[in-house]
C-alpha cells in the first residue's frame, strides 16, 4: 500500500487506479465484484474510501494467490509472484515462463529464488522489476 499510494487515500494514477491500494475499477474491482456477486464495478467514491480499497485490494491479492498463482509452492516465490501479478497481471508474469499457466506454475517450481528473480528482469514491462525492489525494500524497514 505504501508504493502505491504513500499512504494517500486520494492518489489516482494515470491509468485510473484509484485510493490507497490504487485500484483499477475495471480489473481488480471487476474480479472482486464478481467472485462477490456484485453486478458492474466499484465506484470512484467506493475506491476513495480507505475500508473498501483495502478490501478490494486484499481480496484482489487473496484471488492471486489462491487462483491465479495456485500452484507456486515457494512462500518467498509466491510473495514475489503475488507482487509482481499485482502491478501488471498475472498472465504477463506467467507468460514469461510458459503460455502455458500449469507448465508457467511448473518451471517456476524448479528454480530459485534468484533465477527467479533474473527472470523478473525480462518482464515486458520494466516497471515490474522496479515495483518488485521497492517492494522488497519496504518489507526490509518493517
Amino acid at each position: 500500500m505504501y508504493v502505491e499510494s504513500s499512504g494517500n487515500p486520494f492518489a489516482k494514477s494515470n491509468s485510473n487506479a484509484i485510493g490507497l491500494m490504487q485500484i483499477k475499477p475495471s480489473a481488480a474491482g471487476l474480479d472482486i465484484y464478481r467472485i462477490n456477486g456484485k453486478k458492474g464495478q466499484p465506484s470512484i467514491k467506493e475506491l476513495y474510501n480507505p475500508r473498501i480499497n483495502i478490501n478490494i485490494g486484499t481480496s484482489y491479492i487473496h484471488l492471486l494467490q489462491k487462483k491465479n498463482l495456485f500452484g507456486i509452492k515457494n512462500k518467498e516465490m509466491m510473495r514475489y509472484a503475488t507482487i509482481v501479478s499485482y502491478v501488471n497481471g498475472t498472465s504477463a508474469l506467467l507468460k514469461i515462463f510458459s503460455k502455458n499457466k500449469n507448465i508457467a506454475i511448473k518451471i517456476i517450481n524448479n528454480m530459485t529464488i534468484k533465477k527467479f528473480l533474473k527472470c523478473i528482469k525480462k518482464h515486458p514491462s520494466k516497471q515490474a522489476s522496479n515495483y518488485l525492489e521497492k517492494v522488497i525494500k519496504i518489507y526490509k524497514l518493517i
